[in-house]
C-alpha cells in the first residue's frame, strides 16, 4: 500500500464520520435559524410559538437561559460523542479531504460558513439586546460635551393615548419630545423613569425656557395586555401626565405594540404566566423635527441637560 494512502475500510468510515458531523453541523445551523433568524415585521404567530415551546424565546426575541443551554449545549455534546466514539475516523476523513484540492476547498467554504453564522448570530444577539447600539446617556452621571448626537429618524408611533386619540409624531414636531417607556403594574423602574422625565419637564419650565423649547412627554406601554387604551386615562392620572400638559400614555393592540417597541430598539423580556416584564429605563431625546437627538437612561439633570442642547 502507497504511504500515506488509507486502507478502504478506514476510508468508507472516515466518510461516514465526516457525514454524521456534516449532518450535525446541519441540524445546528437550522436549530439556530429558527431561534434567532430575524423576521421582518410581526413574527408570524406559529413561528412565535415553536420559538417559546423549542427555546422558552420571550418578548426579548431571545431565549432564556435554558433555551441557550439546549442551543449551545446540545451541539457541543453531540460533538463530543462524536469526537470520543469516531475520533480515529474523523483524523482519516479529514486527511482523506485534505489530500485533494477539492476537499481544502469544501473544508475552507464550510468554516467560512460557519464564521458567516456565529457572525449573524452575534449581531443578532446585539441588536435585540441594544448592545453595540447607538451611545446611551447614564442618569444624572455628568455628560461631556463631546456626547455624540445620534440624529436620526424617529419610528413611527401611531397609538392611541389616554383621550383615546392616535398620537403620532406629527403631534410631538414643532418641540422638543421625550419618549419613554412603562407599564402600570411596575412597582419599581417605571414609577421612577416617569416621574423623572416628568421632573425634566418641571426644571426646563423653572428655568424659564420659552413653549417652543419646552419638551412633550410620551409613554408608551410595555404591557399592552393590561395597559389597554380603557385603563390609559387612570394610569396617567397615577403617574401625573396630563394631555393637556402635552404628557401622553399610549396603548393599543399587543401586536401593535410590540411592532413598535421593535421599531425604538427596546428590549424587554416578559413572563407570560406572571406577565412580569425585564427592562431597562430608557428614554430617546427627539427633537422639534422629530429626530432621535439622543438616548437616556433618564435622570431628570441628564435629560435637562440633552434637551438643552437641541
Amino acid at each position: 500500500m502507497a504511504a500515506g494512502v488509507l486502507p478502504q475500510a478506514s476510508r468508507r468510515e472516515g466518510r461516514v464520520a465526516l457525514f454524521a458531523l456534516g449532518f450535525l453541523l446541519g441540524v445546528t445551523s437550522l436549530w439556530w435559524a429558527l431561534a434567532l433568524w430575524p423576521v421582518p415585521g410581526e413574527t408570524p404567530a406559529w413561528l412565535a410559538r415553536a420559538r417559546w415551546v423549542c427555546f422558552n424565546v420571550g418578548d426579548s426575541g431571545l431565549p432564556d437561559a435554558a433555551g441557550w443551554l439546549l442551543l449551545v449545549g446540545q451541539p457541543l455534546g453531540l460533538g463530543l460523542v462524536l469526537a470520543v466514539g469516531w475520533g480515529r475516523a474523523l483524523r482519516d476523513g479529514f486527511r482523506e479531504l485534505f489530500a485533494s484540492r477539492a476537499g481544502r476547498a469544501l473544508l475552507a467554504t464550510v468554516a467560512l460558513c460557519v464564521a458567516l453564522g456565529a457572525t449573524a448570530a452575534a449581531v443578532r444577539v446585539a441588536d435585540a439586546t441594544g448592545f453595540g447600539a447607538a451611545p446611551i446617556a447614564v442618569a444624572d452621571e455628568p455628560l461631556p460635551p463631546t456626547y455624540p448626537r445620534l440624529d436620526r429618524p424617529a419610528p413611527a408611533l401611531g397609538l392611541v393615548d389616554q383621550q383615546g386619540a392616535v398620537l403620532d409624531l406629527a403631534r410631538l414636531r414643532g418641540r422638543p419630545a421625550l419618549v419613554t417607556f412603562a407599564f402600570g403594574h411596575c412597582e419599581t423602574v417605571c414609577p421612577a423613569l416617569v416621574q423623572q422625565v416628568r421632573s425634566a419637564q418641571a426644571r426646563l419650565r423653572e428655568q424659564g425656557s420659552a413653549d417652543s423649547r419646552m419638551p412633550r412627554i410620551a409613554v408608551v406601554t410595555l404591557d399592552p395586555w393590561r395597559d389597554t387604551p380603557s385603563r390609559l386615562p387612570a394610569l396617567a392620572g397615577s403617574w401625573g401626565l396630563s394631555a393637556d400638559a402635552g404628557a401622553f400614555v399610549l396603548s393599543g393592540d399587543p401586536a401593535d405594540v410590540n411592532a413598535l417597541l421593535d421599531r425604538w430598539n427596546v428590549p424587554r423580556d416578559r413572563d407570560p404566566t406572571t406577565g412580569q416584564l425585564d427592562h431597562p429605563a430608557l428614554v430617546y431625546v427627539l427633537d422639534a423635527d422629530g429626530r432621535i437627538a439622543y438616548a437616556s437612561t433618564g435622570g431628570s439633570a441628564a435629560l435637562v441637560e440633552l434637551v438643552s442642547r437641541l
